[in-house]
This record gives structure tokens, C-alpha cells and sequence, in this order.
């Protein structure tokens, strides 16, 4: 199992600490290295600052968001990074959500997520090839474009930039069991989000049935600490705002993913008082036990016990959440 750092997206400002987080990462032989987005800073940058003061570590989107971004587009800040870091690139790209997609891009969140997440990946993937103009005649990512308030003088086009690799890795961040099937089929990695090593089947029959070389990479929060209740406080409140926050109260695929984890009355409480305005209440109403099912959290020992369960499953990369250059020595130390 290799390791990976995840950084996430930023808060009020950016982290002078990443940086130096993923050189330390580099040093100590950690696989890749993870940026994010939500409605605030945006992936590719980041990613591209930290890939000029790196040298071989891989440079991941966890994730992409596709509604911020036309296929092609992607494919061309993908390409270009590739090229920027000499074949570095692990894109990862996922759909968002309602809330997001129409509230903070202005675009309707697709009637059909799958064949609109299907499509763009084809279209990135034609890009990438750069084996003939990319073309679709899909319903979600038309190319050309043949829309009624159009001119009608569109024209397939190849990339005028020969990328690097045709190959380059595309991931896909999916929860619902047919989202999950489909990432299997069309990608190259999965992203899943609350891994439970103990539970692999919530996402689905698929998970017992990855093709060699398939990427599985969940995020973990890590953090070496003697007390347990406090090492998992971040994660809490990392769950509070996600189930709570990152969705509306009646489609909330985070919260549905905690349900199906059988935690189904604690998620539908954590949203109705993140919705009321009640946030702290909201934090501690996270389960302890779901908050440390998905983490690894506590001495030395305990992490080393409760690593032996990820190793064990299908995950093929664990994406370290920990901004503690301690606690990720100590990880790759125990994975070593």
C-alpha cells in the first residue's frame, strides 16, 4: 500500500505549511501528493505551485470539480501540468453536488449524473489521446456545440499541445454503489470518501471485483496523539460540515453515505442542527465510532494495530490527512 499526502482545499487563505508538508512527504517517500477544491481556491494551482518544489512525488486533484469546468478544459490544465512536471499528474475529478453545482457555478446539476460523469470523462480521454478531434454527441458535454442559441460554426479540434501522456491517469470521486460500478468500468482509480476498511461493501458489489492495476485511494485523517477524543475532533468537524453543510437537506449524498454506513439518525441530526445555525452542536453529534472507523487516530501502537485492516482490503494508496510532519514520519515508518 503506498502513501499519499492529501492537503485539501484551502480555508480563509492559503497554508504556508503545504509547501513544506510535501517536500517533507517527498523526503520520507510518500507516492503522491493531493489538492481540492470546493468554492474557494481552486486545484490545479495550488497543485502547480507545489509541483515546482517538488521533483518526483505524483501531483493529484482530489478532486476536480467537473461542473467548474468544461471536459476540454480540464484536459487542457491537465495536459499542461503533465508537461510542467514531466509525467506527474494523477487527475481526479468528481461531480459535487446540487447546492454546489447551481449555487456556486450556475449550472443545473445533471438529471443523470452518470452518463454526464460517462461523457466527460470521454471527452477528457479523447483530448488526451490526441488521436483525432474530439467529438461527443452526448447530451451533457456536446462537441461541437449544436444548441439552438448557437451559431452553428463550431468545429471539431484536436489539442494544439501534443500531451505528454495519452494514458495519464483519470480517478473519479464516487459513493453511491452504481456511481462506484461505473467508476470501475470508465477510470483508472477511485476516490472513495468515509472508508471503512471494516465495511467495504456499503459501496457495492463492485469493490470485490477491481481490475489489476485499479487505484483505490481514500483520504484519512492521521494524527499520532495520546488522546483518542481529542486526536478526532478534526474529523469531526470535518464530517459535521460535509453532512451538514455541503448539501441540501433533502439530497445530501454525503449524508446518504453516512446512512447507508448505519449511522442514518445521527446524519439526519447533525443536518438539522448545522441547518438551524447550531454548528458546534452539530460537531458533537458526530459518532466517535464513525469518526474513528475512517481515521487513524491514537499512540503509535493503535495505529499500527488498526493499519494492518487497511492494508488487508483493496486500498492501494492511503491519502494521508495530517498537516503534522510527526505524524507522517511515523506512518511511513509503520508502512515501511
Amino acid at each position: 500500500m503506498r502513501l499519499g499526502l492529501a492537503l485539501g482545499y484551502w480555508g480563509r487563505g492559503p497554508d504556508a505549511g503545504h509547501v513544506p508538508l510535501a517536500r517533507e512527504a517527498e523526503r520520507l517517500g510518500y507516492h503522491s501528493v493531493w489538492t481540492a477544491e470546493s468554492w474557494g481556491s481552486d486545484c490545479f494551482t495550488a497543485l502547480t505551485w507545489i509541483a515546482a518544489r517538488t521533483s518526483t512525488i505524483r501531483l493529484g486533484t482530489a478532486v476536480a470539480q467537473m461542473a467548474a469546468r468544461t471536459p476540454t478544459a480540464t484536459a487542457m490544465h491537465a495536459l499542461t501540468l503533465d508537461h510542467l512536471s514531466g509525467g506527474r499528474v494523477l487527475l481526479g475529478l468528481g461531480l459535487s453536488g446540487p447546492q454546489v453545482v447551481e449555487g456556486w457555478y450556475g449550472r443545473p446539476f445533471p438529471k443523470s449524473p452518470l452518463t454526464a460523469t460517462r461523457e466527460y470523462v470521454d471527452v477528457v480521454r479523447q483530448v488526451l489521446r490526441r488521436e483525432a478531434p474530439a467529438v461527443s454527441g452526448g447530451r451533457f458535454h456536446p462537441l461541437p456545440y449544436r444548441g439552438a442559441d448557437g451559431t452553428g460554426l463550431g468545429r471539431p479540434l484536436k489539442p494544439i499541445t501534443h500531451p505528454l501522456r495519452g494514458d495519464l491517469p483519470v480517478l473519479l470521486g464516487a459513493e453511491g454503489p452504481k456511481n462506484v460500478a461505473q467508476t470501475v468500468r470508465i477510470a483508472d482509480g477511485w476516490l472513495p470518501l468515509y472508508w471503512s476498511p471494516s465495511r467495504p461493501e456499503v459501496y457495492g458489489e463492485a469493490v470485490a471485483q477491481l481490475p489489476a492495476g485499479f487505484m483505490v485511494a481514500p483520504m484519512a485523517r492521521v494524527k499520532v496523539c495520546d488522546d483518542v477524543a481529542e486526536g478526532l475532533l478534526p474529523v469531526k468537524a470535518m464530517l459535521g460540515f460535509y453532512i451538514g453543510g455541503m448539501g441540501h437537506a433533502v439530497r445530501n449524498f454525503h449524508a446518504d453515505l453516512m446512512a447507508r454506513m448505519g449511522y442514518a439518525e445521527q446524519a439526519r441530526r447533525i443536518q438539522e442542527l448545522f441547518l438551524a445555525g447550531r454548528r458546534e452542536e452539530a460537531v458533537l453529534a458526530v459518532p466517535d465510532a464513525f469518526a474513528d472507523e475512517i481515521s487513524l487516530v491514537g499512540p503509535r501502537q493503535r495505529i499500527a494495530e488498526r493499519l494492518e485492516l487497511w492494508r488487508k482490503g483493496p486500498v492501494t494508496d492511503l491519502l494521508a490527512l495530517s498537516p503534522d510532519p510527526h505524524s507522517l514520519r511515523v506512518l511511513a515508518e509503520l508502512n515501511s
